[in-house]
């Protein structure tokens, strides 16, 4: 089954740049132009040592793929995956990245009038990773900073992570 993102890539109505999903009760988005597919959960192999809230990497169409947990990253409590749970695979300027959201809303557009500065909210701003708000049909969205909010994942080493998929989960070559 195709993603609903993988019918995006040939689409009509271009207005269409962001990508919008929930975590929380907050309602996140990403640039369009960053998302290469939308899946669900596939399992996953935790790295030693790695930050808490990069919960391992998966292999995705042979690809070795770090993924965060952005319930993790912002700091909420966490939640047991269920049918909603996706990750939104996003390619930044190292990698993809598997971001673990709560559920999928909708591919919609915000006109730049909709947009407005992330408010300083202190200590903590410069890794926060929110680029913008907008207001859509009178909420807020915020538009998240794909560099920033993986960056812990795109500092990962995982070469050789490559190894875990070669044996069981959960145990590494060696063990």
């Amino acid at each position: 089954m195709r993603s609903p993102l993988s019918r995006s890539r040939v689409r009509s109505d271009f207005s269409k740049s962001l990508v919008g999903f929930i975590v929380g009760d907050v309602r996140y988005a990403v640039e369009i132009s960053v998302v290469s597919e939308i899946i669900n959960p596939l399992p996953c192999v935790q790295l030693p040592h790695a930050p808490e809230v990069v919960i391992g990497v998966a292999d995705h169409r042979g690809d070795v793929v770090p993924i965060i947990d952005l319930r993790r990253r912002f700091g909420l409590a966490p939640r047991p995956a269920d049918r909603r749970t996706k990750w939104v695979l996003v390619r930044t300027s190292e990698r993809t990245v598997g971001l673990v959201v709560d559920s999928v809303t909708e591919v919609f557009g915000a006109d730049e009038a909709s947009k407005q500065k992330a408010p300083l909210l202190g200590k903590g701003d410069d890794v926060r990773g929110i680029e913008a708000v907008h207001r859509v049909n009178g909420a807020l969205v915020f538009l998240l900073d794909v560099e920033r909010v993986a960056a812990p994942a795109i500092e990962l080493d995982i070469d050789g992570a490559a190894l875990a998929f070669t044996t069981s989960p959960g145990t590494m070559e060696g063990e």
